[in-house]
């Protein structure tokens, strides 16, 4: 019999781990091949992971709770696959004797592993029971951080976990250089040691004391919630956010949609929303600012090909998930409501795959249907922007005609427009809401479905 390792998969881009949170099988199952083996949570999505192959779980590398890195293996299967057709290999004159692995090779091979997977998961534990991922002791040992210097840094995930965002954010801070702290510790004493983990702690927020009322409800954050949080104190603490307005009209949009929302419906079976119409003009933007369609790295600017457009989606338990439309600019209008409608219907009974969250370059939310005028929005990190688009509302403007200027009833909108002021200057940020405004306005109420 072989023994094959089930490899944690890769997740989407950006997505670097995932946690277990569900074992679905046992060490002993017999498992079918694509029969699902884990159920893992990633910062994107909820998934499963099936088998790639047939065969016994013999051995379990992970527990529930535990990060893996994608890449990584988590399981061990053993198949009789292989062994059936050993035989066959070893009989063929042509095959060399030494592409075909010895049994006592073989256990060697795997007891090495397991060797190796035990002294990684003690590596991620500090001596108080503190978890490390291998990211982030990947990055400790590049920049010469210490355990105990490790130790002091304040966490922001769970059971005050070190997140990527922490480690970073802490050496971007001014960390002291680690020879000088590694060459002090030998002959440090007590109240040294005190006194640097009272220095390395100090970038950390203070919080304010809180007290806690005989009425008050005390509600533990979900997971989803948990990252969340992360997501937007990382974004908040990586990019200087601006954030530009402009008011359009929309009034041929809302008349053009009213008169032909059931012919469209008959003719692609699709409900049309306005947020497919905001899309299709945030591709044509996007072609003439391309400045907002990338992202950042160090000191580098990634200009982004595709146009991947994610749409902010509020879930019925209240928490919020950015399906993405993959190569939005190559969709007519029918295409791009149909992308909508189905991601968005997908993304409420929990039914996205990683992919379909992942890889997006710019972000639309719509804080109208919550009845808001407007909003300042976070970006979406690894994005540089973030367009919010208003409820639509009756009122009183002046229009220009060939008679002169007129008061008329108009719908009206806010664009608000939040982008990262390390790449993206006022002119370009403005200037492209501006454009989104124009192309809104411009819309035409004779367009055929």
């Amino acid at each position: 019999m072989a023994q094959i390792e089930i490899i944690m998969p890769k997740m989407g881009e950006s997505v670097m781990e995932a946690t277990i949170t569900s074992w679905v099988k046992n060490e002993g199952d017999r498992i079918e091949l694509d029969e699902t083996i884990v159920e893992i949570a990633t910062d994107k999505v909820d998934s499963e992971v099936p088998s790639t192959t047939e065969g016994i779980l013999v051995k379990k590398l992970f527990n529930e709770g535990d990060v893996v890195k994608i890449g990584d293996a988590f399981a061990i299967i053993e198949t009789e696959a292989a062994a059936a057709t050993a035989p066959t290999k070893a009989a063929t004159p042509s095959a060399a004797p030494a592409q075909e692995p010895q049994p006592a090779a073989e256990v060697i091979a795997e007891v090495s592993k397991f060797t190796e997977i035990v002294a990684e998961t003690e590596a991620v534990h500090s001596k108080d029971g503190r978890f490390y991922s291998p990211l982030v002791k990947s990055i400790a040992q590049k920049e010469g951080i210490s355990q105990t210097e490790l130790d002091a840094i304040p966490g922001t995930g769970k059971d005050n976990r070190l997140t990527k965002e922490d480690i970073l954010a802490y050496i971007s801070s001014g960390r002291k250089s680690a020879p000088a702290i590694a060459a002090a510790q030998p002959i440090q004493t007590q109240a040294t040691v005190q006194s640097n983990a009272s220095v390395k702690a100090e970038p950390a927020p203070v919080k304010p004391a809180l007290s806690v009322g005989g009425g008050d409800e005390i509600i533990e954050m979900d997971r989803m919630r948990k990252l969340i949080a992360d997501h937007m104190v990382m974004s908040k603490r990586t990019s200087p956010h601006v954030t530009s307005f402009v008011e359009a009209d929309v009034t041929n949009i809302v008349n053009w949609r009213n008169r032909v929302k059931n012919e469209f419906e008959r003719k692609y079976g699709e409900k049309i929303t306005f947020t497919p119409i905001f899309m299709e003009a945030l591709v044509q933007a996007i072609r003439a600012f391309p400045g907002v369609n990338a992202s950042v790295d160090g000191d580098k600017i990634i200009m982004r090909k595709n146009i991947n457009l994610g749409m902010a989606t509020a879930l019925p338990s209240g928490n919020l998930i950015v399906p993405v439309i993959k190569n939005a600019d190559m969709m007519n209008l029918a295409g791009l409501t149909k992308s909508v409608n189905d991601l968005a219907n997908r993304a409420r009974i929990g039914k996205l795959s990683p992919d379909e969250v992942s890889g997006g370059t710019y972000t639309l939310t719509n804080v109208g249907s919550f009845g808001n005028v407007m909003g300042t929005p976070i970006i979406n990190q690894p994005q540089v922007a973030i367009l919010a688009v208003g409820a639509i509302r009756k009122k009183p403007a002046v229009i220009e005609t060939e008679y002169g200027d007129v008061i008329a009833i108009r719908h009206m909108m806010f664009l608000s427009h939040s982008y990262d002021h390390r790449v993206v200057d006022g002119a370009m940020g403005g200037s492209f809401v501006r454009r989104v405004g124009d192309l809104l306005e411009a819309f035409d109420p004779n367009r055929p479905v």
